[in-house]
């Protein structure tokens, strides 16, 4: 059993060498000829280019939807902006999902300015989870 094992040992040793010699002795463009994708010997598996292409850029792991385009501070700002000013209107609070219905936001939306209001002390909150209740400072 040990002679078949150091065999199988030699035979892989020897591949690797080889395979490094070849890798070293080809030109960078030659490497990348047999990577490219639509090679009949090699590219990525899985979804052709084309299909890639035309994919919808949905976020990993999201049940549908498309991914929020990126906010700047000042958009995130003028957020935290309208969230208070709705909020100094409603003496009994406001629900994050009542806030998010009533600035007509994405539910993705309102957890970062809701969160930069509560840092400024601009919002406060009572309650947990989904029975927490944002009031104006």
């Amino acid at each position: 059993m040990s002679t078949l094992h150091n065999t199988i040992n030699s035979l892989a040793s020897e591949f690797a060498h080889s395979l490094l010699r070849a890798l070293r002795g080809a030109s960078l463009e030659e490497i990348l000829a047999e990577t490219a994708p639509g090679h009949a010997g090699g590219g990525r598996r899985g979804r052709p280019a084309a299909a890639a292409a035309h994919a919808p850029s949905a976020a990993p792991g999201r049940r549908g939807g498309r991914r929020l385009a990126r906010r700047s501070a000042q958009d995130i700002q003028a957020v935290v902006g309208k969230m208070v000013a709705l909020l100094k209107g409603n003496k009994k609070g406001l629900r994050a999902e009542e806030i998010r219905e009533k600035l007509h936001l994405d539910r993705r939306e309102v957890p970062r300015p809701l969160a930069e209001a509560l840092k400024k002390k601009l919002v406060t909150k009572k309650g947990k989870k989904r029975a927490t209740t944002y009031y104006a400072a």
